[in-house]
Order: structure tokens, then C-alpha cells, then sequence
């Protein structure tokens, strides 16, 4: 997949109980960048370009996802929890030399971003999450409509071997409605071939599928823990943080985006995006757009 991101490099890393994959070039101020679920790295590729030239961009696939491992997990579903996910990327950016840095995730990769702010502010200059809001707003707002458009919240979070079960027999079909579904356009058309062949591929792996339902069962559980303990003691992100959502994608059916990250940080800004859920791949110029701006105020 080299094609997508000419002129990086490739490396595995090992970080306590996984492996992690990751993707680096560029030059400048260190970015981490965090896909999310069911994709990998690789849908940076349409932004990439314009952010190498101003940042060194680290692109991991979270463990489970793509070239990254798939520790076995553990009964309280720690093992896939954001806080894990986010010590797996501080240590592969501690093993790179960055002690603080930028990130930007995007869906699950975003909670994990979220949680790391929370967790490390020290290593956080500043944050940026895609499409999403907190954990613990989307489980207490998790009315009929909601539910009904983020059914995979429920369904990957069953116990095993449900989910697992199912998805193992249509995994191609599941990852192709999925992407398409959550698009403002309905089909596939906003996703390169490449990435769309690694997304189905990773997809159809037993291994992968068991992991995939294993972070959205952290989610249920650890993550929304997580949450509410951070929200009981009044603890706030304190770095600079960019909301970006699409005027279709799932924050859109929240009370209200912003004010949900309001509730969380310090100092927050945002906007919507024409687009669904995927606003990297729908819609890069204007995602790009308003990245750009506040990472180079707060990030360099």
C-alpha cells in the first residue's frame, strides 16, 4: 500500500502485550494520526499529502486493526479498552522520540485520542476528534433513533460468539454495507480501491473479527466506566481541541456536538462537514480545511 503514502516508511512495534504497525514521514512537529473502525491507517491517505509537508505524521493501525497484533482479552474487556489503545500509541511515539505531539483521530480512533488526553495531558499538545462524541454522551443518549443508526454499538458488543459468529459468515458483505451505509451518498464511491481492498481484508479474519468485537465491548463496558469516573471528578481535557463532524454522520443525530465536547474540555471549537461519518474520505478538502488552521495555531 506504499502507492497511497510515497516517500514513508513502515515499522513494527512492540509495546507490553501487542504489536503495533505504523506508517511515518514528513518532516516538522510530530502528528498522530488514529483511524477507526472498520478501517485502517490507510484512510489518511487522501490528507496525507498536504499534512507531510508541515508535520512528521505517525499513522498506526490501534491493535486489532490492520498490521497491528490481537492480544488476547480480558474479562473487565481492558485489553481493548481506549486507555490501552492510548498507551499502545504513546509508547510507539515515545520509541520515535516524541515525548509530546499532536493527534487527531477519527471514530474509534478518536476515543482513543480523547482518552489519552485525558489520561497523558502532558503528552498532548492538542487534539482533534472526527465524528464522534464521548463515550459516555452516546451510551446515556442512546435513544431509538440513535440505536437504530449505530446498531453496531449494541450488536458487536453481544458476548462471544454471537457478533463473531455472524459476521464470520458475510464479513465482505458487513464491511461493505457498513462503509456504504454510513456515507452521505449510500455506496462506496469516497473509498480508494486499495483501501477499500485492505478494509474487506482485514475484515474477513477470524482473528481481526474477534478483536473488532472486543473494542466495541470495551466500549459498553471499560470505556463508559472509564467516562463516568473522569466525569464524577469534574476531570477536563486541557489541550486545544477541534470537533469536526459530518452533517450526516452520528453526532449529527446528538443533541448537539459541540456541546457535548463542551462539557468535556477546556477550550473546544468545531464545525460541521459536508459529509457522513467518513468526512476524511467524503469530503478531504474541506476536512483538510479546517484541520489545518488549528493544528498549525496548536500543534507545531
Amino acid at each position: 500500500m506504499s502507492q497511497l503514502f510515497p516517500h514513508t516508511r513502515t515499522g513494527q512495534f512492540e509495546v507490553g502485550d501487542a504489536t503495533i504497525h505504523a506508517r511515518i514521514g514528513g518532516e516538522g512537529p510530530p502528528l498522530l494520526l488514529l483511524h477507526g473502525f472498520p478501517q485502517t491507517h490507510l484512510m489518511w491517505h487522501s490528507i496525507a499529502p498536504e499534512l507531510l509537508q508541515r508535520f512528521t505524521c505517525v499513522m498506526p493501525d490501534l491493535r486489532g486493526y490492520g498490521g497491528s497484533s490481537c492480544p488476547p482479552n480480558t474479562a473487565d474487556n481492558s485489553a481493548y479498552s481506549k486507555r490501552e489503545m492510548a498507551k499502545d500509541m504513546v509508547a510507539v511515539m515515545a520509541k520515535l522520540g516524541f515525548a509530546r505531539f499532536a493527534v487527531v483521530g477519527h471514530d474509534r480512533g478518536g476515543r482513543v485520542a480523547y482518552r489519552m488526553a485525558l489520561d497523558r495531558p502532558e503528552v498532548v499538545k492538542c487534539l482533534a476528534v472526527l465524528d464522534i462524541v464521548p463515550t459516555h454522551a452516546m451510551w446515556s443518549g442512546m435513544d431509538a433513533k440513535l440505536a437504530m443508526k449505530a446498531y453496531h454499538w449494541l450488536f458487536l458488543a453481544q458476548p462471544y460468539p454471537l457478533p463473531e459468529m455472524l459476521l464470520e459468515k458475510a464479513a465482505r458483505d458487513y464491511v461493505d454495507y457498513t462503509l456504504a451505509a454510513w456515507t452521505a451518498s449510500k455506496d462506496l464511491s469516497a473509498f480508494h480501491p486499495e483501501a477499500l481492498a485492505e478494509y474487506r481484508e482485514m475484515a474477513a479474519q477470524k482473528d481481526r473479527i474477534h478483536a473488532l468485537c472486543n473494542d466495541y465491548r470495551a466500549g459498553a463496558t471499560y470505556d463508559f466506566e472509564a467516562d463516568a469516573v473522569d466525569l464524577a471528578a469534574g476531570r477536563r481535557i486541557a489541550a486545544p481541541t477541534l470537533a469536526l463532524w459530518g452533517q450526516s454522520g452520528f453526532p449529527s443525530q446528538t443533541t448537539g456536538p459541540l456541546a457535548a465536547w463542551e462539557k468535556w474540555c477546556e477550550t473546544v471549537e468545531g464545525q460541521s462537514i459536508s459529509a457522513g461519518h467518513f468526512i476524511v474520505e467524503e469530503n478531504p478538502r474541506d476536512t483538510l480545511a479546517a484541520l489545518m488552521p488549528f493544528l498549525e495555531r496548536h500543534g507545531r
